[in-house]
C-alpha cells in the first residue's frame, strides 16, 4: 500500500485543522495519522493513495482551515493499522 507523508505549514494549530485532515481522510478511505508537531506545522501520513490522489489530497489540506501557506508531500512508509487518527504532539 502507497503512503505519503504531508507537512503543512501555516496558521494550522488551534484551528480545527487536524480535525479537518482526519474527517477528509476518513471520507476518501484513507488510513494513517495525523499530529501537531512543536514548530507550529501539522504532519500526516495517509495510506491507500496513489500520486494523482496524493495531490488531490495535498490541494484539499491547502484549502483547510486556519490559513496553510504551504503543503509539502512526499512518499512514505505506510502506517499500522485500518483507521485514521489524531496522534500526541511530536
Amino acid at each position: 500500500m502507497r503512503a505519503y507523508r504531508f507537512l503543512v505549514t501555516g496558521r494550522v494549530q488551534g484551528v480545527g485543522f487536524r480535525a479537518y485532515v482526519q474527517a477528509e481522510a476518513r471520507r476518501m478511505g484513507y488510513t494513517g495519522w495525523v499530529r501537531n508537531r512543536r514548530d507550529g506545522s501539522v504532519e500526516a501520513v495517509v495510506a491507500g493513495l496513489d500520486s494523482s490522489r496524493a495531490d488531490f489530497f495535498r490541494q484539499r489540506l491547502q484549502h483547510g482551515p486556519g490559513m496553510p501557506e504551504r503543503v509539502h508531500f512526499e512518499s512514505a512508509e505506510a502506517p499500522e493499522g485500518d483507521d485514521f487518527r489524531i496522534e500526541s504532539t511530536y
